[in-house]
C-alpha cells in the first residue's frame, strides 16, 4: 500500500520488487558481480526462456547453448583466465550459476558440469600439459566435457566403485561403467575416476575416439529434461597413461569437485526460487477472485511472505559461504549445508507457487511444475538431501555415521 492507501499499480509493484532483494543483498556485492549477473541475466531471457519449455516438453536437450555458455562465461568462471576460466571470484561463480538456473536447473547442469567437475579437476589436479591442451578448449566451448563418478551400484558411496584399470605398457586398460553422467552422449571428452591397480581412485581424462569407449543415452526421465544425460560404459578401453591426473589420489580428488558443484548449486537454487516466487507474485496480483486480486487474501499473503523470507535467507547463506570459499576457508560441512537447505528451501517454494497458480500451475504456460520437477533430482544428485545432513552431523558431533 502506498501512504495515502490506495493500492500501487502492477507496475510500480514489479519495478519495485524487480530482483526480490528484502534484505539489500545487493549492497553485499561488487560492480563486477553485478555486471555479471545483468549479463547473464539478460542473456537468459533471450536465449533460454523463449525456448525451454518446449525443449524439456520434448525431453530435448538445447545443444547450441553449450557454445552461447561458453560466451558469456559460464564456464569455470573462478578459474584464471590463462587457463581458459573467467578470472573472477567465487561469489561471480555463484551468481552466474542463480541465473542460469532462473533459466532451468537443466542449463545451469550444463555449465556446472564443464566448470566445475570437469575444468576444475584439471586445473588443480592435472599436469602443465594436460592443463594447456584441455582448458582453453572446454573454457571456449570447442570441447564439452563430463564427470565420471556415480555408478549404478554406487551412488552415495563412492568408494566401493568397481571401475578399474589395469597397466599395459604406456596405456591402461580401463574397464567398468558408470551411470547418470550429465553431458556424456555429447561429450568429447571424460573425467572419470578409477580404481588403479593398488586399488586407490585416480583420476583419468578419456576423450570420446578412445577404443572400448561408448556413452548411451539415458531417456525416459521425468526431471531436468533439457539435460542430456547417459551413461559411461569402458570395454577394455585403452587410455594413454599421461592421461591419468598426476596430483591426487583417493576420495579426495572426486569429493573436492562435488564441493565446488555443490557450492554452485547452492546458489543456483536460489534462482529457481525466485523464478518461481516472481511468477507466483506475479499471477497473485493479476488475478482476481471474488473481486480482488489473490494477493490481498491473507493465506496468499502468508505463502508469499514465507517464500520471501526462506529466499533472503538462503541469499544471506550463499553470500556468507561465498566469502569464506574467496578466503579458501569453506569447508566441505558449510558447503554441504548451503546446498541441503537451499536446495529443499527452492523446491518448497515450487510447491507453494503451483498452489498460488491454481490449475495454470501444472501447465507450460508458466515456469513452476519444470522447476519443480527438476529440483526434484537436484535434491538427490551431488549428494542426497539426506548424506548432506550426515555431513554436517558429522561435523558437528565429531562422529561418523557412515560407519
Amino acid at each position: 500500500m502506498h501512504q495515502n492507501g490506495t493500492t500501487a499499480s502492477k507496475a510500480q509493484y514489479v519495478d519495485r520488487y524487480q530482483y526480490h532483494d528484502h534484505y539489500n543483498v545487493d549492497e553485499l556485492l561488487s560492480e563486477d558481480h553485478l555486471l555479471a549477473r545483468s549479463a547473464v541475466r539478460d542473456w537468459v531471457s533471450k536465449e533460454v526462456k523463449p525456448i525451454i519449455e518446449d525443449y524439456s516438453e520434448r525431453a530435448e536437450c538445447p545443444k547450441h547453448l553449450f557454445k552461447g555458455l561458453a560466451d558469456i562465461g559460464a564456464y569455470g568462471p573462478s578459474l584464471p583466465m590463462e587457463y581458459g576460466g573467467g578470472g573472477m571470484d567465487e561469489i561471480a561463480y555463484g551468481i552466474i550459476m542463480q541465473e542460469l538456473e532462473r533459466g532451468d536447473s537443466g542449463i545451469r547442469s550444463m555449465a556446472s558440469v564443464q566448470g566445475s567437475l570437469v575444468m576444475y579437476p584439471i586445473y588443480r589436479f592435472g599436469s602443465e600439459e594436460q592443463k594447456r591442451k584441455y582448458l582453453p578448449k572446454l573454457g571456449s566451448g570447442e570441447y564439452i566435457g563430463c564427470f565420471g563418478l556415480t555408478e549404478p551400484d554406487h551412488g552415495s558411496n563412492p568408494s566401493g566403485m568397481v571401475t578399474s584399470y589395469v597397466e599395459d605398457g604406456d596405456h591402461i586398460i580401463l574397464n567398468g561403467a558408470k551411470m547418470w553422467i550429465t553431458n556424456s552422449p555429447v561429450a568429447d571428452l571424460a573425467v572419470v575416476w578409477a580404481k588403479d591397480p593398488q586399488g586407490k581412485i585416480r583420476g583419468v581424462i578419456v576423450e570420446k575416439d578412445a577404443p572400448g569407449f561408448s556413452a548411451p543415452k539415458i531417456s525416459g526421465k521425468l526431471s531436468l529434461r533439457a539435460s542430456i544425460t547417459g551413461e559411461l560404459v569402458f570395454e577394455d578401453c585403452r587410455v594413454p597413461k599421461a592421461n591419468i591426473l598426476p596430483e591426487v589420489a583417493g576420495l579426495k580428488g572426486p569429493l573436492s569437485c562435488l564441493s565446488k558443484a555443490r557450492y554452485g548449486i547452492a546458489w543456483g537454487a536460489i534462482g529457481a526460487a525466485l523464478e518461481c516466487y516472481d511468477s507466483a507474485l506475479r499471477y497473485s496480483m493479476e488475478r482476481i477472485q471474488f473481486d480482488k486480486p489473490l494477493a490481498q487474501f491473507q493465506l496468499t499473503q502468508k505463502k508469499l511472505a514465507e517464500m520471501i523470507t526462506e529466499i533472503t535467507k538462503a541469499q544471506l547463506l550463499a553470500w556468507k559461504l561465498g566469502k569464506m570459499a574467496n578466503e579458501g576457508k569453506a569447508s566441505p560441512a558449510q558447503i554441504s549445508m548451503a546446498k541441503r537447505n537451499n536446495v529443499n528451501m527452492a523446491l518448497v517454494i515450487a510447491r507453494e507457487a503451483r498452489q498460488i497458480h491454481g490449475g495454470m500451475g501444472i501447465t507450460s504456460e508458466y515456469p513452476i511444475m519444470r522447476h519443480m520437477m527438476n529440483l526434484e533430482t537436484v535434491l538427490t544428485y551431488e549428494g542426497t538431501h539426506d548424506i548432506h545432513l550426515l555431513i554436517t552431523g558429522m561435523e558437528v558431533t565429531g562422529l561418523n555415521a557412515f560407519k
